[in-house]
């Protein structure tokens, strides 16, 4: 008997050895910010009114617009905020897959034995960028991460990527 390999076989289970989520940090939630624009609303309507009193009416239309402006620029804010970064390993695959804040997705996908780490690292400040390499071509990867965030991620990637790199390990009593 011979094998036809133009034929699909039986597939092995692919095991996800490594799996993040990185989305950016936002210190200020939805309740802070209705709190602030609430506080910065009432004190520029306040100042404004005493402006007005006193005889200098444009005032009170210029902090008018400044509250506009901040409550602009923190709903742009919250937007950016929507952005997210999947990486995920397999024994083979690599794949990072970034969606912007508008919704558009890019992928990049690589086998996992041809990939390594490349870091940007600053003497005082720690990593700053990281990347990763694979036959020429580079992506960035983690930017929405603070330095000791990536440090611990570097880790986790690397032993994962070696552990790809090791191969599957088959138990054939089971």
């Amino acid at each position: 008997m011979t094998l036809d390999h133009t034929q699909p076989g039986p597939k092995l289970p692919e095991q996800t050895l490594f799996s993040a989520l990185l989305t950016p940090h936002r210190s200020l939630s939805q309740t802070g910010f209705v709190v602030m624009m609430t506080i910065v609303a009432v004190g520029s309507f306040v100042a404004g009114m005493i402006f007005l009193m006193m005889g200098a009416w444009p005032v009170f239309g210029f902090l008018g617009l400044d509250v506009l402006a901040i409550y602009w620029a923190f709903r742009i804010n919250f937007r950016r905020a929507q952005a997210t970064e999947e990486i995920s390993i397999t024994h083979y695959e690599l794949r990072v897959r970034r969606t912007s804040h508008r919704g558009h997705i890019v992928e990049w996908v690589s086998n996992p034995l041809w990939v390594h780490l490349d870091q940007k690292i600053h003497e005082e400040y720690g990593i700053e960028r990281l990347y990763l390499v694979s036959r020429g071509r580079r992506i960035s990867i983690a930017s929405f991460l603070g330095p000791d965030e990536k440090l611990s991620f570097v880790k986790a990637l690397s032993a994962a990527l070696q552990l790809a790199k090791r191969g599957p390990t088959y138990n054939l009593a089971t």
